[in-house]
């Protein structure tokens, strides 16, 4: 009875390999999110907001009338070793490694650019340079920058992301606050615009200087915003911080920041702030 008996096939699994480059997890939510689409929404999560982190190049897609910067100013600045800084590795290592990794020779990108048809000066931090490290080219190109924008009166565009000052520079990165502060103070007196846009994260030297001394202040959601971490503040006032505290949501609640906007409405938000300004 042979022929009631169905033969056995060998079911062999072809398991589909798809790209990792393909896909994006948030960091949000968890959701698992298609890169092309992700991309298109400006790296912003659909299902719940959360804004991923950009490169330099990308906030001047977004933000600029032509999509690129005019880098006119200093783009040959390199980072020296003033300390002959070595860990693991060689600081002058650690720089030629991030220039090939990002193609940028430090952690800002300044020049000129127009923004709903106005000319700006437009500093742009990269955080995938060392995590956005200031060190003395960070802090001299601002100051040119912001030098420039006093000589031409064209309004100053900060956008930052940086995990504060570059330790392998020592006291030279810390004098880059003191530094960029002045330089502001310039643009003060002279009554030219300054609009700081502050992204995930920026915290340390930069939040102590140049990131918090916009005419106006302006955050991404969620962005992660502060000097010292949860844990040292916790630890020198010895007392329970509240849920929340450095992020941008929390300052805006507590005047520190002016207002948040999300990364699509960014461009409009800066020329609609330089219309009243200027």
């Amino acid at each position: 009875m042979s022929w009631f008996k169905k033969p056995k096939q060998k079911l062999v699994s072809q398991k589909r390999e798809l790209p990792g480059e393909m896909w994006d997890k948030c960091s949000g939510c968890g959701e698992i999110l298609y890169s092309g689409r992700l991309e298109e929404s400006l790296h912003v999560c659909e299902n719940c907001g959360y804004h991923f982190r950009i490169t330099a190049r990308s906030y001047e897609a977004i933000l600029l009338d032509s999509g690129e910067l005019d880098e006119l100013y200093d783009a040959s600045l390199r980072s020296a070793d003033p300390l002959g800084f070595e860990d693991s590795k060689r600081y002058t290592d650690r720089i030629a490694q991030a220039e090939a990794r990002g193609g940028d020779q430090d952690a800002i990108r300044t020049g000129l650019g127009t923004i709903e048809g106005r000319e700006v000066h437009l500093g742009t931090m990269d955080f995938q340079f060392i995590g956005g490290s200031m060190g003395s080219v960070v802090g001299e190109k601002i100051r040119r920058l912001a030098e420039r924008s006093v000589e031409t009166r064209r309004p100053l565009v900060i956008i930052s992301a940086s995990g504060g000052a570059r330790m392998q520079e020592g006291i030279y990165s810390l004098m880059q606050m003191a530094k960029t502060a002045a330089a502001l103070e310039q643009l003060s007196e002279a009554a030219v615009p300054y609009i700081s846009i502050l992204t995930n994260p920026t915290t340390g030297g930069v939040t102590a200087s140049y990131a918090m001394l916009g005419d106006v202040i302006l955050a991404e959601p969620g962005a992660l915003l502060g000097f010292a971490g949860p844990r040292v503040i916790k630890e020198t006032i010895r007392q329970e911080l509240p849920e929340g505290f450095q992020t941008a949501e929390f300052l805006e609640e507590h005047g520190m920041v002016d207002r948040i906007v999300p990364r699509h409405e960014l461009r409009g938000a800066i020329g609609q702030l330089l219309g009243h300004m200027c």
